[in-house]
């Protein structure tokens, strides 16, 4: 018995075995045998209050506006183009994409780059009393509110993975670039701080302007769940 103890240790230490998988906070659910990784969000508002306008969306999913924001708040730098807000680290959802055996690729920025890295189905689940929640594949939520036309279903999205901030003074060590942005999912390559991108490029940035569809989503600031599903599982 002691040799098999002694032998499982080995095992965990050396790197023999599986290593162990991240523990994750509340706000995020995988299910491995769906291949989704579930995430507790809330509806964006479409205008910020210190902002004279509402601006086209630009990501998904990002972290919320907050006033008056201190040093190491979540305060989502697009805050103000996003359709939904959540509370966890986008590493956290990173880690969690790994453990559906998924490797991140490299995201883009600029005019003529493009994301790269597995694809990723992309949905918002809205709750509907008692029963199941209604599930919105993003085509069904975004549309141009000029011509009424609904994003383009053949954009996909793609687990770029973030690409690393710049050290703080004094330090050597980059940190991961979207845990500071708090940017989630992006429509198009603004920057490389996030997790997600879309086929998108710049190019299209010039002219597709989309909103939220009326009538999909909740009120501002309900609860609904961004699902993140593994593409052809």
């Amino acid at each position: 018995m002691r040799r098999l103890l002694l032998l499982g240790l080995a095992l965990s230490v050396g790197g023999s075995a599986r290593a162990a998988e991240p523990k994750l906070p509340d706000g995020i659910k995988v299910d491995k045998e769906k291949k989704t990784v579930t995430i507790d969000a809330k509806v964006a508002p479409r205008k910020l209050p210190h902002l004279d306008q509402s601006y086209p969306i630009e990501v998904i999913a990002c972290w919320g506006y907050i006033k008056d924001a201190k040093p190491g708040d979540k305060n989502g730098k697009k805050s103000h183009e996003t359709i939904v807000t959540f509370d966890v680290m986008p590493s956290e959802v990173a880690a969690a994409m790994e453990m559906l055996s998924l490797k991140p690729g490299k995201p883009a920025v600029g005019e003529d780059a493009k994301a790269e890295g597995p694809e990723v189905n992309i949905y918002i689940d809205v709750p509907q009393g008692d029963g199941p929640a209604k599930r919105y594949p993003l085509d069904k939520i975004l549309v141009d509110p000029k011509t009424n036309k609904p994003m383009p279903k053949g954009v996909k999205f793609k687990f770029t993975g973030s690409a690393p901030s710049k050290a703080e003074p004094g330090k050597e060590a980059k940190a991961f670039g979207a845990d500071n942005t708090g940017s989630l999912i992006m429509l198009f390559p603004v920057d490389a701080e996030t997790v997600f991108q879309s086929t998108l490029t710049m190019k299209e940035e010039k002219y597709l302007k989309l909103d939220v569809k009326k009538d999909t989503l909740p009120k501002e600031g309900d609860p609904v769940k961004l699902v993140l599903e593994v593409a052809g599982k």
